[in-house]
């Protein structure tokens, strides 16, 4: 029986933001902004019709970039909480290497000494204890602002070629380093991309650790097999040094390279996947998600498979199947762990958010308009707020990232996070 495959971005193309007919609230770029952090019951003055790219308009030009907490009530949440940053800082190498990316942003935005003063800000003003960076080549540039604010971190640098690498800082008087490790995925024939765990201790409550994870999962939106190959080897790593530590809670962070319609996304949200229902060209579902195919402006276009049968072994070898599941015997990967995301927990607003709950994009530039990053928690941890995303439309005017007050092609993601409660707590509350 063949099926279509269609998740290329569809919460952001069928989003009614983008329909011609439709409109959406905003009166102007500091109104529009702070609509998310309202209910969804509010209304602006006026409307603003559907963006349309083909009209001349000044890009990356004096574009308001504000953005709100969003937060909720969380009954089971403890008093000790801690807050984390997750944020692809965009290497310099590939911002001038990709240049083509970046055709509407004006020059000094690229330059890496104004984006590292516009990203070193942005980390600082949300102040979080704990910051997971990604596509870091210039970690001693960061870690000596970060040093002087008060954090203390840890790089691995990816393999091969290339000179970037994923990076964790933490708050040095909240948090100590018991024990980490390094995963370099080229070992086990899965590319030269990298990812870290680390646990950490709280200060004022030595009974309280975490297990930190902050990976960069291959970009090629073709190879699905490596992408699920390494978040799958990933946490099979953080399930064993979990266990070491007597099951820690866990906060992985990181760019995905997968959108929330994905198999991919439902992989890390639920407890297995049998991969082999997909064709691996499409499991991250980032086809699509061109900014012209998003917009409606050029004619989609969608690649049909056969997602049940033996008609899909023509998608998958005996060695992409080994690649993705560590075995060429099986079809099913399992997830330890069982993932929520932060922002799909906190729903936003309609301006920012899509039918998943998560951001309708973090990441924007000429080939992409789209979400590849989250937080994701496992349990015994509850979200109690996210710092929510830009609108829609006031992204669309910077006609892409970098952009005055945002230092890289992804926006920063930051969530606070708590410990649920433990028995004992629960009832002294209720008493």
């Amino acid at each position: 029986m063949a099926t279509t495959f269609l998740s290329f971005c569809p919460f952001l193309r069928h989003h009614s933001l983008f329909r011609k007919s439709s409109s959406f609230c905003c009166s102007n770029d500091a109104e529009a902004s702070s609509t998310s952090s309202l209910p969804k019951s509010t209304s602006c003055s006026y409307t603003r019709r559907w963006y349309n790219p083909s009209v001349p308009r000044q890009l990356n030009v004096g574009v308001e970039i504000v953005r709100h907490w969003i937060e909720a009530d969380q009954p089971s949440a403890s008093e000790e909480k801690f807050s984390v940053v997750s944020y692809n800082i965009l290497a310099e190498r590939y911002a001038w290497k990709h240049r083509g990316l970046y055709t509407n942003v004006p020059l000094p935005y690229l330059k890496w000494n104004h984006r590292k003063r516009v990203i070193c800000e942005e980390l600082l003003m949300w102040n979080p204890d704990i910051i997971c960076l990604q596509e870091v080549d210039k970690f001693f540039d960061v870690s000596e602002i970060m040093e002087k604010a008060g954090y203390v971190g840890s790089y691995t640098r990816r393999t091969g070629d290339a000179i970037d690498g994923c990076a964790i800082f933490w708050k040095a008087h909240k948090f100590r380093l018991i024990d980490e490790e390094s995963i370099e995925f080229k070992r086990f024939n899965l590319r030269d991309n990298v990812a870290q765990l680390s646990v950490l201790e709280m200060s004022k409550a030595k009974s309280r650790k975490l297990m930190i994870g902050n990976i960069h999962v291959l970009y090629n939106p073709s190879r699905g097999d490596v992408k699920l190959g390494q978040i799958r080897y990933l946490l099979s790593r953080a399930e064993i040094l979990s266990e070491k530590w007597s099951n820690l809670p866990f906060v992985l962070a990181g760019d995905f390279n997968s959108t929330p319609e994905s198999a991919i996304y439902k992989f890390l949200s639920s407890s297995e996947l049998n991969f082999m229902s997909y064709d691996r060209r499409e499991l991250s579902g980032q086809s699509g998600c061109h900014p012209a195919e998003v917009l409606g402006v050029k004619k989609e276009s969608w690649r049909p498979f056969f997602c049940l049968g033996s008609q899909t072994k023509g998608f998958w070898t005996e060695e992409e199947v080994k690649v993705a599941a560590g075995s060429a015997d099986s079809q099913v990967v399992g997830n330890p762990f069982r993932l929520t995301s932060s922002y799909a927990t906190l729903k936003g607003p309609t301006t920012t958010r899509g039918a998943t709950g998560e951001p309708l994009a973090t990441s924007y530039h000429s080939k992409f308009l789209g979400t590849v990053d989250y937080i994701w928690y496992s349990d015994g941890l509850i979200p109690t707020r996210v710092v929510d995303t830009v609108p829609i439309d006031i992204l669309l005017r910077t006609g892409g990232l970098p952009c005055e007050k945002v230092g890289s092609d992804h926006l920063p993601l930051v969530s606070e996070i708590a410990f649920t409660k433990t028995s004992d707590e629960s009832n002294t509350n209720s008493q």
